[in-house]
């Protein structure tokens, strides 16, 4: 007999919720602090020497498209940081072993997703490279000559609105399919095609306050990358379990009788 999953409800949040869950990450983050700076310190090391290897390489303009782009994979990185999340409402406390080696995230629907996420991340990448193309006849092989060309030419200025419209778009709209359906994806019963459906009716639902949800990530990532990504070790377990206590706010654990079905 073919089972079937229910669909749990999205409730709807106000804009103070962002705070709320931020503050919520934050003591989370104190109650299992030391697993969660070793993860996010294993980050911030892999994403500082991914990118002075790319401006030594004479790749500036790849570094900063690496770093802009990170948020299309950062939600299944941070599958550790849900699973502490889901862990500390136990009443129990996260073990580092737990967060590195989490046995729920071994599912081929969280690879779908991963999958869907590095096509986007790849399509992201091409559209920057070809707005730079199209606004330089240059190659600027240094982190400088690239901050110069950006912040001081009318064609740098161009090249950062368009890039910031449509790469804005594309980020956008991966973040709508992730901003629920990663954590989600922790819970067994779910499949990624019901996930990231509850994922966009999450965001059509709550789009003042997610879309401002987004926005608080993009400004602490950017500020991270500002600091060679050494402020990850702290911001990015914060952000990981503030958004897991965002899905918990946002997706109903018990489905109403009206919810869909979806095929197990």
């Amino acid at each position: 007999m073919e089972q079937a999953y229910r669909l749990p409800s999205v409730r709807t949040v106000g804009l103070d919720a962002p705070f709320r869950w931020l503050a919520e990450g934050w003591r989370d983050m104190m109650r299992a602090l030391l697993p969660s700076l070793f993860y996010g310190a294993v980050l911030a090391v892999v994403s500082f020497t991914l990118s002075k290897a790319l401006i030594n390489s004479s790749a500036a303009f790849w570094a900063l498209a690496l770093s802009c782009g990170f948020v299309f994979i950062a939600p299944v990185l941070a599958m550790g940081l849900y699973e502490a999340g889901r862990t500390l409402e136990t009443g129990e406390k996260p073990t580092l072993s737990q967060m590195l080696f989490v046995r729920g995230a071994l599912r081929q629907d969280i690879a779908y997703l991963g999958l869907a996420l590095l096509l986007i991340y790849l399509l992201w990448g091409r559209v920057a490279q070809t707005v730079y193309g199209l606004s330089t006849f240059r190659l600027h092989t240094t982190a400088s000559e690239f901050i110069d060309f950006a912040l001081r030419t009318g064609e740098g200025h161009a090249m950062l609105i368009t890039g910031t419209i449509i790469g804005g778009a594309i980020a956008f709209f991966s973040y709508c399919l992730v901003v629920v359906s990663t954590p989600m994806l922790l819970d067994q019963r779910a499949n990624v095609f019901a996930a990231t459906f509850i994922s966009l009716r999450a965001v059509s639902k709550n789009f003042a306050p997610l879309l401002l949800w987004a926005f608080i990530i993009a400004a602490f990532v950017l500020a991270s990358a500002a600091t060679w990504f050494m402020a990850f070790i702290v911001v990015f377990p914060w952000l990981g379990l503030a958004s897991w206590r965002a899905y918990r706010d946002l997706v109903q654990e018990n489905a109403s009788q009206s919810a869909e079905i979806l095929p197990a």
